[in-house]
């Protein structure tokens, strides 16, 4: 430096600046150091910041007077330096010879701040609207130059004249500027040309934030300050950033993904190459092995592979790595830095003490301590919070990346990998595991960080100490494996209870998708105690977990007591001179504070490392699955004629099953209309399922010429408008869309919803008929104008005159469709004369094939089938039609457009009658039909009535699925009220009391610390070691010991008996509420609540509430402390607690609201996720994949958008609150300095060390207030489902029938009306009729004439809203549900089966003995299909009876009807999905077993019940005739005429 400087000026001059009153540095320093550092810090900078800026171009900023202002300040700059510069030369010139830093200094600032211009403009134009290293560098340029500022000052106040004047002049000047570019520097530019931000409606601040704004995440105040003053909406949240959206993070992933799969591939490749002589493989499994690659090897080869070395699976971490590492890192950098700095603060506060036990020390020593605690502690806060801001966005990133994975993959995979993982499941791996990801990549760092922060801390310990240390470290030590043995104990038992918790959520999904069957049946107590069952489990499982959880929280909270504990025993123990002093003992405290935090993230992290690989796995596994393989159906094959073929095909459904389809050829000719036939479960769906590629192709081929359009066997309906139903995804055409309605005879429909084709339809197409949605399937199919039709019998779910419509329209060879290749599954005989072939099934083969005429000339099984059935000939066509024309049999009224599925002015010809004889199946089972359903509801009464204004209003749409509610504003203390009462009031004083205590025993144990270290001073240290050691050592035990207790009593008894209790209660509301409940409530919701909100109950709640106990107890503690020590303290802690109050407010108000549209955005993805799954062989056949891909996107999208200002909101709140924890500090430090001779170092120590520690409780104190709210809100949410409006009660104990009754089965209605929903017209009006015991009653009408509502009625889903029913005598408005519905049996329409025994299945309360289960399926016609199974009765039905057709769930409940065999049955149009013999034998197995019974049945077909004692036929909800089918046919009424149409009468 004396090179530099020259003899004169000095570099360091000690007496001028430590030790005295009034410090300088001197001249030398100045110029050099100061004036460098930040010159330093640019050069340096700006190679690796220019490389950034060429990266990530915005587009360039407009010239703006901000700007210009920049620039002609930093050109000012170099004129003023380089003047010293030219001055220096001139002054040499004339002789005055300066030292080298007069030349260098100048000219290195002039170069900086050229290139300081430089960067202003680069900046512009690469679009940067604030620069972070500009404001730094002037940052530091103020700093440094503020020393000879005030040097300069002092200088000229000390001489009476100036010396240096033009120098003194240029320094000001040089001031003046730089403080001016640091105050511009400060205001942000406008946003680039042609950014997104001009085009975004709601742009996030965050973009557009200057470099100031972004460090203290002050951007984010606005949407703070908006939600307090009113909740947030949706429409309230910014866009989400382009970088976090699907559309880029998806691709992210997917791709490296797809990279670890080649490899994978590869390597496995050449593993088998090595290994030669192995069987050939069958080349044709029809799909695309997801992880394994297509080779499946033979046993010999598996052993040859083994001994060289298994083949690695793809790894889906690696792929995760790559995709969001780069961006991790970031974060991990910023963790370093602040793991670095934390170290500094203890140095300070043994600076600190030391200097207030030295009398004659200069003041401003201590200020300069206090204020860089200060300082030192905001650069942590601000580090901290952005590395937190990285983590969390990745893990955001990765959610979104998972889910999106996810989504994409359930619409490739194979049946059998759809088998191995249910619904529930997959959604499971959506919801639950993407959010241990999430949680995950918060603490990640923690790994590496924990280490380094605990090595620092026993180094500087030893420092401090000395070998003493080693003591505490080895109880560190033996702490560990106790930790880890509790941390895997806890991770099995968080395996099982995830598994009891699927099983309960796969249960609560099948009761509320059977539930109306479950209340028809009276079976909700068996299945309540299956979910309860289910519950007790898991709560056993939380109750091991809360035990382990208490012995883990003593360890960890008396971990840093017994090592400071150790460790001082042992320090004052070893050695006579050892002298435990404040400055010792209260650095070595704050150091072992430090270690805590490392020590009790470590295990936690392990721990969420552990489920994180758990979730990994399982997430492998679903991604490795099997898919579909696109080219098992050949789409390019242009050459042959035929447009369809099949050649030698042979599939099964998952390659280890046995096939369905053997030896199948079907060649189908471009334009022709194919029908296939057979008996139920004979392959037909399979067939189309094989020519859609649906199913495992073991040999032969498939082509299918251009484009699909599928119809399947149970209509999938979307949860959306009934117009984008049908066009799904394709544009709207006027004139074509009308035309489709009109074939699929929707046009009538469509006038009686509310709100014509806008009406929104429910989950599963809930507020549609039967018939509707298989309509709307098919106009779906004719929208799409594809070249081939597969139709899965779509005929069945509609009545005779509809389905003649639409063949005659839309199928058969005058129809909309001619001339395209239409291949139909049928029951319908009517409709096989009009094909040109028919496929004839029988058990997988195909028996026959031809046209009608052939096959009747063949007289094979065909025509055997058909000589039973085709009862009556056709009578002359002609004359049929003139008969029709004269009588005009329809008057009015029947044929006026309430009667949803009839068409006007519709010639019904002879084919009607064939077709109303044998029309069978009439309504097949629904899309998964085992969902709840009512079939026409919202509405019905509009649909008898359609008023005429109504038809003019289609704009008031009825919403049918009531909009989940968030619950806005703050959460209300009744709601606190309530889980202290599940949790017991006592009990919830007597904890919070005990949290105090532990508290105070905390405490007391530092005070006695600090009269121990004060023997010291007095040399009192010798005599009384022992008894300070003990009573330390006794206060601690006893805080240890609280805790425990304490843990024990609030995780493992009290909230456990409070989830316990608010899960019943949920549950018995959720069963007794009325059907109508169910019918406005979608699945998803009521899911939601069963699975994430009892979540939160069971295990965050509890969590929340310790954590908030303890720090507030802690906080309490620490501010008491502080003001006991220097009154002085009250003063400023008032000011904080206000500030802190507001933060608090604003933040809780504002992450609250965020956290619940967080959650209603959330449940959507999972609905949709779960239809679409249902779906995806429907959006599969018409190519939709890519666009529900994207809905799925927008929706995950929705769902972040509200997620992350989430985060933000907690570093905004960190930041503000660790602010006060930092002046707190400050303060506490500045009142030790000012009243350092009042006190002792032992007290100073104290306060000190111990706001040190209040900015973490503070910040988690908010933290947890928020999170409860949040949480707590689950209670809420339960407690709305728990006092839901319950139907009447099960069983009214002094109303109880007697247990024979009904004996007669009498029924009588009197003036009996009804309606669907309060505010809705009446379904029945006036009913009045009687039955006499035995008789039998057949209910006929037009869709939508109240037929099925009688049912309802009788077994009261529907309560009356006029008049009575009895049973033999007994009025049923009196009884218990439970005594009136056990007491009836129905067939209902949709066959529902949940999953378990068929046993189960039959007679869930176990009351029969095996032999009467036996016998009822022997009379339904199941025993031969039952026996055959390996299980027997035990054999396992599968989600929904998946595993079992149509047809035979059916069979299952007319099984269950024989076991009740109840005096009265109800058969509601129970034939659907059923072939004609099997129809056959259950009409017979109906008229020998109920021979004695009242039997109610509502039929489609009339010849069902021509023999029936009497008929009613019902029209508009009124009584139109009621007499013997002989009578009514000789009357000429409604029923002749539907009698006549079926060909029953002439």
């Amino acid at each position: 430096m004396e090179r530099l400087c020259g003899a004169k000026l000095p570099f360091w001059v000690a007496n001028e600046t430590f030790h005295t009153d009034r410090p300088d540095l001197s001249e030398c320093f100045q110029l050099s150091v100061l004036a460098w550092l930040p010159c330093i810090f640019l050069w340096a900078a700006f190679p690796v910041y220019v490389y950034y800026l060429k990266k990530s171009s915005r587009g360039y900023i407009m010239m703006s007077i901000l700007n210009r202002f920049k620039t002609v300040f930093g050109l000012f700059l170099w004129i003023v330096c380089w003047s010293d510069l030219f001055y220096t030369f001139h002054e040499l010139r004339i002789g005055h010879t300066h030292p080298p830093i007069y030349f260098i200094t100048p000219l290195v600032l002039g170069m900086t701040m050229l290139l300081a211009t430089f960067l202003i403009q680069y900046e512009r134009l690469q679009g940067v609207q604030s620069s972070g290293v500009l404001f730094i560098f002037w940052f530091l340029s103020v700093l440094c130059a503020i020393v000879p500022f005030r040097s300069k000052i002092l200088k000229a106040s000390g001489q009476d004249d100036i010396p240096d004047k033009l120098r003194f002049t240029t320094f000001y000047l040089y001031f003046g500027l730089i403080l001016c570019e640091l105050i511009l520097c400060c205001f942000n530019e406008k946003p680039p040309l042609f950014s997104n931000v001009v085009t975004d409606p709601n742009p996030c601040p965050e973009t557009t934030a200057g470099f100031l704004s972004t460090v203290t995440f002050w951007w984010f105040t606005r949407l703070a300050i908006k939600g307090y003053k009113m909740p947030l909406e949706a429409k309230d949240l910014w866009s989400l950033n382009q970088r976090d959206s699907s559309e880029k993070m998806v691709p992210k992933l997917l791709k490296e993904w797809e990279k670890e799969q080649d490899k994978a591939r590869s390597s496995e490749q050449n593993m088998t190459s090595q290994a030669v002589y192995a069987k050939p493989q069958p080349s044709t499994t029809n799909h695309v092995s997801g992880g394994t690659g297509g080779n499946e090897s033979s046993p010999e080869e598996v052993e040859v592979l083994l001994s060289k070395a298994a083949p690695h699976p793809p790894s889906f971490l690696r792929a995760l790595i790559k995709a969001f590492g780069p961006y991790f890192l970031i974060g991990s950098v910023f963790k370093l830095l602040q793991d670095v700095i934390t170290f500094v603060n203890p140095q300070l506060l043994r600076m600190l003490i030391s200097f207030t036990k030295q009398k004659d020390v200069p003041d401003w020593w201590g200020y300069t301590l206090a204020f860089l605690m200060f300082v030192t502690a905001l650069l942590q806060t601000l580090i901290l919070h952005h590395h937190f801001q990285y983590c969390f966005v990745t893990g955001m990133n990765v959610r979104t990346a998972l889910i999106g994975a996810i989504y994409r993959k359930a619409l490739v995979i194979t049946n059998a990998a759809k088998r191995s993982s249910t619904v529930g499941e997959i959604v499971n791996l959506m919801s639950v595991d993407a959010q241990r990801f999430m949680d995950l990549t918060t603490f990640l760092n923690m790994l590496w960080s924990a280490p380094l922060q605990i090595m620092l801390a026993l180094f500087f310990l030893w420092q401090n100490l000395g070998p003493s240390v080693l003591a505490g470290v080895a109880v560190m030590v033996m702490l560990i494996p106790i930790n880890a043995f509790i941390a895997m104990k806890t991770r099995a038992y968080q395996v099982e209870q995830m598994q009891h918790k699927d099983a309960r959520i796969k249960l609560m999904n099948e009761i509320l998708n059977g539930i109306k069957v479950l209340k028809l049946y009276a079976w909700e107590n068996s299945f309540k105690d299956k979910v309860l069952a289910i519950r007790q489990k898991e709560l056993d499982v939380l109750r091991k977990t809360a035990y382990l959880g208490a012995l883990s929280t003593m360890a960890w909270t008396s971990a840093p007591f017994l090592v400071a504990l150790t460790t001082f025993a042992v320090y004052v123990t070893v050695d006579e001179n050892n002298v435990l002093d404040a400055e010792k003992a209260f650095v070595s405290l704050s150091l072992f504070n430090i270690l805590r935090f490392p020590l009790n993230m470590l295990p936690q992290v392990i721990s969420g490392l552990v489920q994180a690989s758990v979730s990994l796995k399982r997430i492998q596994n679903f991604l490795s699955n099997d898919e579909l393989d696109p080219s098992s159906v050949d789409r390019k094959n242009t050459s042959s004629e035929f447009a369809v073929s099949v050649i030698s095909g042979k599939f099964t459904w998952a390659k280890e099953d046995q096939p369905v389809l053997n030896n199948i050829n079907v060649m189908v000719p471009q334009g022709s209309l194919v029908a296939v036939v057979g008996h139920v479960g004979c392959g037909k769906s399979s067939l189309i399922s094989a020519m859609l590629g649906d199913m495992e192709k073991v040999e032969g081929e498939v082509s299918v010429r251009g484009s699909v359009a599928y119809v399947p066997q149970q209509a999938w309906i979307q949860n959306a408008t009934l117009r984008d139903n049908i066009l799904f995804g394709r544009s709207f055409k006027e004139h074509k869309y009308r035309r489709v309605l009109d074939a699929c005879a929707l046009t009538p429909d469509l006038e009686v919803l509310p709100g014509g084709d806008m009406t929104e339809i429910g989950e599963k197409g809930i507020n549609l008929s039967g018939g509707q949605r298989q309509r709307v399937s098919l106009a779906r199919a004719l929208y799409s104008q594809a070249d081939v039709y597969l139709l899965d019998d779509p005929l069945s779910a509609v009545d005779a005159h509809v389905s003649k419509h639409i063949f005659d329209n839309l199928i058969g060879p005058e129809g909309v469709l001619k001339g395209k290749t239409r291949i139909l599954v049928t029951h319908g005989i009517s409709f096989l004369p009009q094909v040109d072939n028919i496929v004839v099934m029988v058990e997988g083969r195909v028996s026959e094939m031809g046209s009608y005429q052939e096959l009747l000339k063949q007289n094979g099984a065909f025509a055997e089938f058909l000589r039973n059935y085709a009862l009556e000939d056709v009578i002359e066509e002609d004359e049929a039609l003139d008969e029709l024309i004269e009588d005009e049999l329809f008057p009015d009224d029947v044929l006026s457009n309430h009667h949803t599925d009839m068409v006007d002015n519709e010639p019904t010809i002879n084919e009607a009658k064939k077709s109303f004889m044998r029309q069978i199946s009439i309504r097949s089972g629904d899309s998964e039909i085992f969902r709840y359903r009512s079939v026409r509801r919202h509405g019905c009464s509009q649909r008898r009535h359609p008023e005429p204004q109504e038809k003019k209003k289609p704009l008031e749409v009825e919403k049918l699925i009531q909009t989940e509610t968030a619950e806005t504003g703050r959460v209300k203390t009744k709601v606190f009220l309530e889980y202290a009462k599940a949790v017991g009031l006592v009990l919830s004083v007597i904890i919070c009391l005990l949290y105090g205590c532990q508290s105070a025993a905390a405490i007391g144990a530092n005070i006695w610390l600090s009269q121990w270290t004060n023997d010291a001073s007095t040399n009192q240290t010798k005599e009384n070691v022992d008894m300070r050691v003990g009573v330390y050592a006794a206060l601690g035990i006893a805080q240890g010991v609280l805790i425990l207790v304490n843990c024990l009593l609030c995780r493992a008894y009290s909230m456990l008996r409070a989830a316990k209790l608010t899960h019943r209660n949920m549950l018995q509301g959720v069963l007794r509420a009325p059907q109508a409940f169910f019918e406005s409530t979608p699945t998803g919701r009521l899911l939601n609540r069963f699975s994430k909100d009892v979540d939160a109950i069971d295990s965050h709640i509890p969590d929340n509430i310790d954590i908030w106990m303890r720090t507030f107890w802690y906080t309490l503690n620490v501010l008491l402390i502080c003001s006991a020590l220097t009154p002085m303290f009250l003063i400023v802690i008032a000011p904080l607690m206000v500030f802190y109050w507001c933060v608090q407010r604003f933040y809780v108000a504002t992450s609250r609201q965020l956290k619940r549209l967080e959650s209603v955005s959330r449940s959507p993805i999972y609905s949709h996720f779960s239809e679409t799954i249902t779906g995806s062989s429907v959006i599969r056949a018409y190519g939709r994949h890519t666009a529900f891909v994207l809905m799925n996107d927008i929706k995950v999208d929705e769902n972040q958008k509200s997620y992350y200002p989430g985060i933000v909101s907690n570093r905004w709140l960190g930041v503000r609150i660790e602010f006060i924890g930092n002046c707190i500090v400050l303060f506490a430090a500045l009142f030790a300095v000012t009243g350092k001779d009042s006190l002792n170092p032992g007290l100073v120590g104290l306060s000190v060390s111990y706001a040190l520690q209040v900015t973490m409780s503070l910040n988690w104190m908010v933290r947890m207030t928020s999170d409860l709210e949040n949480n707590i809100v689950a209670v809420e949410r339960v407690k709305e489902y728990s006092e839901t409006k319950t139907e009447a009660p099960w069983e009214v104990e002094n109303k109880k029938p007697p247990p024979e009754w009904p004996m007669e089965g009498n029924v009588e209605f009197k003036e009996y009306s009804v309606r669907y929903r309060e505010g809705l017209d009446l379904v029945l009006k006036n009913i009045t009729l009687s039955v006499k015991g035995g008789e039998k009653i057949g209910i006929v009408g037009r869709t939508g004439a109240g037929k099925s509502s009688m049912t309802l009625c009788l077994f009261r889903l529907l309560e009356a809203a006029g008049g009575e029913i009895t049973i033999d005598g007994v009025k049923i408005s009196e009884i218990g549900l439970h005594d009136l519905r056990s007491k009836l049996t129905i067939i209902p329409q949709e066959p529902v089966l949940f999953s378990g025994t068929l046993r189960m299945n039959l007679d869930p309360f176990e009351k029969y003995i095996d032999e009467e289960v036996w016998k009822a399926l022997e009379h339904s016609h199941l025993h031969r299909f039952v026996t055959n199974q390996p299980a027997k009765l035990e054999m396992e039905c599968s989600e929904g009876g998946e595993n079992l057709s149509v047809g035979q769930r059916q069979l299952v409940c007319l099984a269950r009807a024989l076991l009740r065999k109840t005096r009265i049955l109800i058969l509601d149009e129970a034939t659907a999905a059923i072939d004609l013999e099997t129809d056959d034998l259950i009409q017979s197995t109906i008229r020998t077993q109920f021979e004695d019974c009242t039997v109610f049945t509502i039929a489609h077909r009339l010849n069902t019940i021509m023999d029936y004692t009497r008929v009613l036929v019902l029209d508009k909800g009124q009584i139109a005739e009621f007499d013997t089918p002989t009578n009514l046919i000789s009357k000429r009424g409604i029923f002749y005429g539907m009698a006549k149409d079926a060909g029953l009468a002439q």
